[in-house]
């Protein structure tokens, strides 16, 4: 499986602190921008107006009340970046966001340019020199380009925390992910399956059996060079993974020949499903394990494969020894079982499904639900 192949799901996991570090940036984003906007402002009206005590206090009352609408439309913004988030359309938001700061800094400067319909009111109420002739389309297209722009700065700073909260979030994901497929590197040569297999051979070749020995050997060569070939970090082709657990299967009921059958049934059309490599290896452990290991009895190993509409469907069953008309303790299938949740998490997300649990009379069973996917 390749990392960079993952789907990350586009909904924050840790939103409050996400939320908590945009509210912060953007109180020390807006001081910085609005100083500079002040300076800036400053160096304008020194060199072209008369500096009165009137005259600062409209400025002021300005200021104030342009930081005011600034902070308004930052939340708007806000608010419809977190709409098209919970939509998880978050990546085609850029252009409605912007497209939205456009439209509402027009609105919200006209509101602006308007109230200074008030000023002459405000003027008489504190008993201060009136501003004049008020020119409503020049207040307008400053406060339309300063909120604009204070607008497209905001949406920045948004996609600025998104993108970096993706980066960590990848991050954390090829680290789950390695972890999971580093502890299934350790199904793929299990020390007591090599252990009783080379024992099985030794004895074979001791009984004179040297056709069954030998094909022991060819199957567990096969399997062995198979299984040290795979790149733990790239799907393969359901059939060769079905391949895979065959031998692996032959080699076992070599061992077990007088108490173990298996039968494989998987539709033609599902050889080239893409599936995570030895993801079935735990789960036909589990079965050897927990079925013939824990019997006397003959077990049968069932696994099926098709494909139900965009889902591939995959089910491994066992007969279970039963004690006195009860199914037993199923303590230690839990090992295997995280095995595979764990790599199934980090490789499909909540994409997936799998189920474990009775299925019938004295049997026990695993069934998995992944995307259709071929290469």
């Amino acid at each position: 499986m390749n990392p960079d192949d993952i789907a990350l799901d586009v909904n924050f996991r840790n939103r409050p602190a996400n939320a908590r570090g945009i509210r912060i940036a953007t109180i020390r984003f807006g001081i910085a921008f609005w100083v500079f906007v002040m300076i800036v402002a400053s160096f304008i009206i020194g060199a072209t107006s008369d500096v009165s005590r009137s005259f600062l206090f409209y400025r002021f009352v300005d200021f104030v009340s342009l930081s005011a609408l600034a902070l308004a439309l930052s939340y708007l913004i806000f608010l419809l970046h977190e709409k098209s988030v919970r939509r998880r359309t978050s990546e085609d938001s850029l252009p409605l966001l912007i497209i939205a700061s456009f439209f509402l800094s027009v609105a919200l400067a006209a509101l602006w340019a308007g109230s200074h319909a008030l000023y002459p009111v405000i003027a008489a109420i504190l008993s201060l020199v009136p501003t004049g002739t008020t020119n409503v389309m020049v207040y307008f297209g400053a406060a339309w380009g300063i909120l604009f722009a204070w607008g497209c700065l905001f949406v920045a700073l948004i996609y600025a925390f998104e993108l970096n909260d993706r980066k960590v979030r990848l991050a954390a994901i090829r680290e789950e992910a390695l972890s999971a497929q580093m502890r299934a590197l350790r199904y793929q040569i299990n020390p007591h399956f090599l252990f009783n297999t080379l024992n099985s051979i030794a004895g074979l070749i001791e009984e004179g059996a040297a056709t069954r020995a030998e094909r022991m050997v060819l199957s567990l060569s096969i399997f062995l060079r198979t299984t040290l070939a795979l790149d733990p970090f790239h799907d393969v082709p359901l059939a060769d993974e079905i391949a895979l657990q065959r031998e692996y299967l032959e080699i076992e009921r070599e061992r077990f020949s007088d108490r173990m059958s298996f039968s494989i049934a998987a539709d033609a059309d599902v050889a080239d499903a893409l599936v995570p490599s030895l993801i079935l290896q735990p789960l036909i452990e589990n079965a050897l394990k927990h079925g013939v290991g824990t019997t006397r009895g003959r077990v049968e190993i069932l696994l099926r494969a098709c494909r139900e509409g965009d889902r591939l469907c995959i089910a491994i069953e066992n007969d279970m020894p039963r004690n006195d008309g009860d199914m037993p303790k199923t303590s230690g299938l839990g090992v295997g079982l995280k095995n595979v949740t764990e790599r199934l998490r980090a490789r499909f997300q909540g994409n997936y499904a799998m189920k474990s649990g009775p299925v019938g009379e004295g049997r026990f069973g695993v069934s998995l639900e992944l995307p259709w996917r071929t290469a």
